[in-house]
């Protein structure tokens, strides 16, 4: 007996996971600007935005190599909009014209977080169905939803941090507390 799912239930899997794709691909472009725009005011969340961003990278490419045991083919026009849309996301009001709001880091770091979760969830429907279908490594998609949740903790800390520098001290304060490193390894 055949164990893959009908013609229409690939159909399905292949809008949701192209639909991953693109946020995957919005998520890197997002995490890469953060990464760069805070290297000069706060390097040590530049680092580990950097640090996130390359394990996304990597997600990203293990979604990439999910689809392709699936044989599902990419969408290359859903990565192009999810990419347009990271682009017109830049041009929301911040409250300063000339300069990044200190709310910019903070509300960055609250869109990677979702974007996470959203992978998150998209391990799980994965996981779910390796119950079902052979092509899907039960062991690999642990491996991204444990990683998942690594992410997850390493930008709730940062947001967490991002609060004190955008309310409590104004945000232009240059004396916030470091981060701590040894979180986000």
């Amino acid at each position: 007996m055949d164990d893959r799912p009908n013609r229409s239930d690939t159909d399905l899997l292949g809008i949701y996971l192209n639909d991953h794709l693109a946020g995957a691909a919005l998520a890197v472009d997002r995490a890469r600007l953060l990464a760069d725009t805070e290297s000069e005011r706060d390097p040590a969340l530049a680092d580990a935005v950097r640090s996130v961003t390359e394990e996304i990278t990597e997600d990203r490419a293990g979604l990439l190599e999910i689809m392709r045991s699936l044989e599902i083919p990419v969408r290359r026009y859903k990565i192009a909009a999810g990419r347009l849309a990271e682009k017109a996301g830049r041009l929301k009001g911040n409250g300063r014209l000339v300069r990044r709001s200190p709310l910019s880091p903070m509300l960055e770091l609250e869109l990677l977080r979702l974007g996470v979760e959203g992978k998150a969830a998209a391990w799980r429907t994965l996981r779910r169905l390796s119950d079902a279908d052979t092509r899907l490594d039960a062991g690999q998609l642990d491996l991204l939803l444990e990683r998942a949740h690594r992410q997850l903790d390493t930008l709730e800390q940062l947001r967490l941090r991002q609060v004190t520098r955008s309310f409590q001290r104004g945000g232009d304060q240059p004396d916030s507390p470091p981060v701590p490193q040894e979180s986000f390894s």
